[in-house]
């Protein structure tokens, strides 16, 4: 696998789609902090970090689902940055996404954060994916 934080979001949009409560990744230190900040800012439920019976690192997240309306509180997440070309983006030009709507995670030298927190601590980083 070349890129397994596409991987990572693929598999939760996939479960969005799908309608599922539960998906299941392989883990590590990256995906653990897209999750952080994935449930920092209301976008899942619950997460988990655990191993498998090898004892490999699995991560366990629980969709945020709304009853009455029928929908995620994810409604799509895109791969800007991917092994093949990166992005990256200064303090001035950090992106909004959907006007204010939605966040991006970025990679920066303070570690990964939204756009908004890289904003307020001065750095720039490559921008990772969005989430809206």
């Amino acid at each position: 696998m070349t890129d397994p934080i596409a991987d990572f979001l693929t598999r939760i949009r996939n479960a969005v789609k799908a309608n599922h409560k539960v998906v299941e990744a392989p883990g590590s230190k990256i995906k653990e902090a897209i999750t952080k900040i994935l449930y920092e800012q209301g976008y899942i439920l619950a997460y988990k970090f655990d191993k498998d019976e090898k004892g490999h690192p699995v991560i366990k997240i629980a969709l945020k689902w709304n009853a009455a309306t029928k929908t995620n509180a994810i409604k799509n997440l895109k791969r800007v940055s991917r092994p093949g070309l990166r992005q990256y983006s200064s303090v001035a030009d950090m992106p909004r996404v959907q006007n204010g709507l939605g966040i991006a995670i970025v990679s920066t030298s303070k570690g990964i954060m939204t756009g908004a927190q890289a904003c307020r601590e001065n750095v720039g980083g490559e921008v990772l994916c969005y989430v809206y």
